[in-house]
């Protein structure tokens, strides 16, 4: 699905250039959630924008489905953190969900019934004809993860989609993406900051390095299905994972765990159970 071969993006030139990733690995199956976490500044979000096709590589390839990213590509969604100047407040909530589709779909009629599906999709099925300032933080980035679905994407990127929202809502949005994942069979791809919620989500955990930001670890996450808040949280399982990337993500050691994490955790406590690669 998603192939990404020693990529490396550097901003300016000469002394004062600074690169924010380098030599990037990383391979993405269809229909996986795979999670990117690391120290602040280690170009998580860099990453994400060059899979978009957002930003150019200083080096190395993005390749989705085969074909070499070099713009926006088609079948491809981007879920901001900001969600609040992500959508405009001029525009009904439908409006906003139907605006990408002026560029596939014709007619005002179809766009408004994909909105709507899109709505309902997010627990939001009444919400169309409401405005940004009406809904609540949470109810603001679930429209705009609708607006994401609407495209039908076969690869959804978010950015922080719920760092702006409280640790309720954060949660409801969590399961509200796993949920959709489950039932559409999207590739995801989700950078956050927040560790817990990197395994909770996650078929697997990408760790960065410090920036430049490298690949230090590829942690499978096995972890039985479906997910709840409270249930995965007390396994054993998710508490070692949690801990094992925490440990990852502080330690200013690069050369520890690199190339040897996956391997060492699998040999240590088993396999674990068998998670089918399509559902959540």
């Amino acid at each position: 699905m998603l192939e990404i071969t020693d990529l490396t993006k550097s901003y300016g030139r000469g002394p004062a250039a600074h690169t924010a990733i380098a030599g990037v690995n990383l391979s993405v199956a269809q229909g996986e959630l795979v999670s990117i976490v690391g120290p602040s500044g280690c170009g998580k979000s860099t990453l994400l924008r060059c899979i978009a096709g957002l930003v150019h590589p200083t080096s190395g390839r993005v390749m989705l489905r085969g074909v070499p990213v070099d713009d926006v590509p088609d079948g491809l969604a981007v879920v901001l953190q900001d969600y609040g100047r992500s959508l405009y407040p001029w525009l009904s909530v439908r409006d906003n969900v139907a605006m990408p589709l002026r560029r596939t779909t014709r007619g005002r009629a179809p766009r408004r019934k994909a909105a709507d599906a899109a709505l309902a999709a997010v627990g939001l099925p009444d919400a169309g004809d409401k405005y940004q300032w009406q809904l609540s933080g949470g109810m603001q980035q679930r429209v705009a993860i609708a607006r994401a679905l609407a495209c039908e994407p076969l690869l959804l990127l978010m950015d922080e989609p719920f760092g702006s929202v409280d640790a309720q809502t954060r949660e409801d949005l969590e399961d509200l993406v796993l949920g959709i994942r489950r039932e559409r069979d999207i590739t995801i791809l989700v950078v956050t900051h927040d560790i817990d919620e990197s395994v909770y989500l996650g078929d697997r955990v990408i760790v960065l390095t410090a920036g430049p930001g490298r690949v230090r670890a590829d942690l499978p996450v096995n972890l039985p299905a479906p997910r709840g808040q409270i249930e995965t949280k007390e396994l054993a399982e998710f508490v070692r994972l949690r801990t094992e990337v925490s440990r990852l993500v502080r330690s200013r050691d690069e050369r520890e765990g690199v190339g040897q994490t996956t391997t060492a955790a699998a040999d240590a406590h088993g396999p674990g159970p068998e998670v089918p690669a399509s559902r959540q």
